[in-house]
């Protein structure tokens, strides 16, 4: 009876406990509770800071990217070979920002890129600025050669100037001239005789000057008689000699052999009908020039 009452006891002691163990595990599962739902909105407010930041570098590194591609297209060279590099490189930036970076070690990728590009960027200025100042240096030495080249053309030009002017003064120089030009109607006894039924043959007598500079040997002289009608004397219409590029007719011709000196001349012109009264020319010729002239009249009676 009384083992009975006393197991009555110890069922009633553990009915009373087992409310009690049950609140304590509520409580400790509600501060677990807690400290878990703490935890992931501290991890969660975490995540959200890194991934922030991450876009924030992201961005950065992409602005970066962007300036970096306005700069190469800064960059000009003339050089077929810089040019084809500086293009590989902007194509390279092009596909760096294609990428989406989303995570810690594809930003690290991105910024390792983005160093390497910078370092070769400074590569690539450097040679340009040598480029740059190499081209100004052979623009300078253009220059200096083209003026150069200006002052010896005009020295040239000033030297065939020269030349030529010495070439006309010798050419004139050495032109052998004619003195003492004299023509005359002359009858049948070689009298002078102005009438022309008396004329027999026309005498024109000259004096070849000295010339050292001439040309010494056989000379032709040709004798140009017109008469006050313009028309010339001749003997044949055959009898043509060279003047200025152009074929002239002559009265009568001779060749004499010239040595330098003074020299007398004398040509004759055969009286065969033509002589009309009136005043007439006789001019000489020698070398294709006119070395002198003189004129005559002659009369009915």
């Amino acid at each position: 009876m009384t083992e009975t009452i006393s197991d009555q006891a110890n069922m009633s002691g553990d009915k009373g406990s087992a409310p009690i163990k049950m609140i304590a595990l509520s409580i400790i599962l509600a501060v677990v509770l807690i400290f878990i739902v703490i935890m992931y909105f501290d991890q969660k407010h975490k995540m959200i800071e890194m991934e922030t930041m991450l876009t924030e570098e992201k961005d950065s590194l992409a602005n970066e990217l962007r300036k970096m591609a306005y700069a190469y297209d800064t960059l000009k060279t003339n050089n077929d070979t810089l040019n084809a590099g500086l293009e590989r490189q902007k194509e390279r930036i092009v596909k760096l920002l294609a990428i989406n970076a989303s995570n810690a070690q594809l930003i690290r990728t991105y910024k390792k890129e983005i160093t390497t590009m910078r370092e070769i960027m400074k590569s690539y200025i450097v040679q340009i600025d040598s480029l740059n100042t190499r081209n100004k240096l052979l623009v300078a030495e253009n220059q200096q050669i083209k003026q150069q080249i200006s002052e010896v053309e005009t020295a040239k030009t000033e030297l065939e100037k020269v030349k030529d002017e010495l070439s006309e003064k010798v050419e004139v120089a050495s032109v052998i001239q004619a003195k003492n030009i004299m023509a005359a109607a002359v009858n049948r006894k070689n009298k002078e005789t102005s009438r022309l039924n008396l004329m027999e043959n026309l005498r024109v007598s000259f004096t070849l000057r000295e010339n050292p500079i001439a040309e010494a040997g056989p000379k032709q002289i040709y004798l140009r008689v017109t008469r006050p009608d313009s028309l010339v004397i001749t003997t044949s219409p055959d009898n043509l000699f060279d003047y200025n590029e152009n074929k002239m007719i002559y009265s009568a011709m001779r060749t004499i052999d010239y040595m330098n000196q003074d020299i007398d001349v004398t040509i004759w012109v055969e009286n065969t009908g033509d002589f009309i009264p009136g005043n007439y020319n006789a001019e000489i010729y020698l070398d294709g020039i006119r070395i002198g002239k003189t004129g005559f009249i002659l009369t009915k009676r």
